[in-house]
């Protein structure tokens, strides 16, 4: 175990909502704390829409059709996670000889932590892209495969940015809560005296942008105007927010396999306009979102939002109405661009799995202790 080295890392994550890799390269300053950390160059690349597509469908509990295609598909992510390495660093205009490694998140096919609907008893999460493919392609050592040893702990795997979160955003004098929405929605709550939590809440943007693309053709609900064209359907409402997963105490994850267009269409009962479905799966999230913080950190006084729902004003506008007195804006009032700050977090993480130093915080994920995550592929 060593100290963190300072300099050039870089983090690479496709969320559950697969709408982009996104990438970002981070110098760390000297010294254990990530206090002190600078994005040097953030951005979002494409996927190949049929590549895509098939990922979406994996993620919302669709099978592979053969292992040979899931073998496939693990290296297909990998090269595409490479590519966007290798672009960055060349805009950039550093060398791959001045990253120090590279932390992939990869892209999740499945997420059965314990308790989760399966047998219940061999909790897995599973995010394919090679880290020794992407280690090979860019010639920058890889630390990918984060979650698996935090599971194999007993923990959840999930959320893993409060730790980054805690040393970004943390007050002495208020109580904050860090929010990301991208697919999922999740806390870190940031007490300004105890003990740092986090979990998810439940759907943030993936029902709303799958409900998009079938009745838009588009992949996202651009700024909510989908959902304000509706009005809210409070029986359909009702029979969302009576899904048990919301009751369930904390250490809790969750993702496509939970929320997903047939969960939705099981609580339809025909007829509804596509637009006030929309503004029903907004409310959900802002009502489940507030629901979560009201029941854990009752005090709060501040969110802090990033993610790709940080775009979606409608979202936010109820979001606040809900927690009323708690100020709700974008962590670039702190500095940090909230399209980036988990792709700078899976930076964080390839430092600290370098330097031997553990990643998870046992209080967010349930697991048994604190552990150094990930897999290191070393550079070519």
């Amino acid at each position: 175990m060593s100290k963190p080295s300072s300099g050039l890392y870089l983090g690479l994550i496709s969320g559950t909502s697969a709408d982009g890799i996104d990438a970002a390269l981070v110098r760390f300053q000297a010294g254990a704390e990530p206090t002190r950390c600078e994005l040097v160059l953030g951005r979002t690349y494409a996927w190949n829409e049929a590549l895509r597509e098939r990922l979406v469908a994996l993620g919302q509990g669709g099978d592979a059709r053969s292992l040979e295609e899931l073998g496939t598909l693990d290296i297909q992510v990998a090269e595409a996670f490479a590519d966007a390495a290798r672009a960055l660093i060349d805009e950039a205009g550093v060398s791959a000889g001045d990253v120090r490694a590279i932390g992939s998140h990869g892209q999740t096919v499945r997420h059965r932590p314990a308790g989760a609907r399966y047998d219940g008893q061999h909790p897995f999460t599973w995010q394919i892209g090679d880290g020794a493919v992407i280690a090979e392609r860019s010639g920058i050592a890889t630390v990918a495969d984060f979650r698996r040893r935090d599971v194999a702990a007993g923990g959840h795997g999930a959320p893993l940015m409060p730790a980054f979160h805690a040393a970004l955003l943390h007050s002495p004098d208020q109580d904050r809560a860090a929010l990301n929405l991208g697919g999922i929605a999740n806390f870190t709550l940031l007490p300004a005296r105890g003990e740092v939590r986090g979990f998810d809440t439940g759907p943030a943007n993936c029902l709303m942008d799958a409900w998009a693309l079938r009745h838009l053709g588009q992949a996202f609900d651009a700024d909510g105007a989908f959902a304000a064209q509706g009005q809210i359907d409070t029986a359909l409402l009702a029979r969302l927010l009576d899904e048990p997963w919301f009751a369930q105490p904390p250490p809790k994850s969750t993702g496509r396999e939970q929320f997903q267009l047939a969960w939705v269409e099981s609580r339809l009962r025909g007829g509804e306009r596509p637009q006030d479905v929309q503004a029903s799966l907004l409310e959900l999230s802002a009502i489940t979102i507030a629901d979560a913080l009201r029941a854990h950190q009752p005090a709060t006084k501040r969110v802090l939002v990033c993610g790709g729902g940080v775009r979606n004003r409608a979202l936010l506008d109820r979001l606040a109405a809900q927690l009323p007195g708690v100020v709700v804006e974008s962590t670039a009032a702190f500095g940090l661009d909230p399209d980036f700050v988990e792709a700078m977090g899976f930076a964080w993480l390839a430092r600290q799995t370098v330097a031997g130093l553990p990643g998870n915080l046992p209080s967010v994920t349930g697991a048994r202790g604190l552990r150094v995550l990930g897999t290191v592929h070393p550079a070519a």
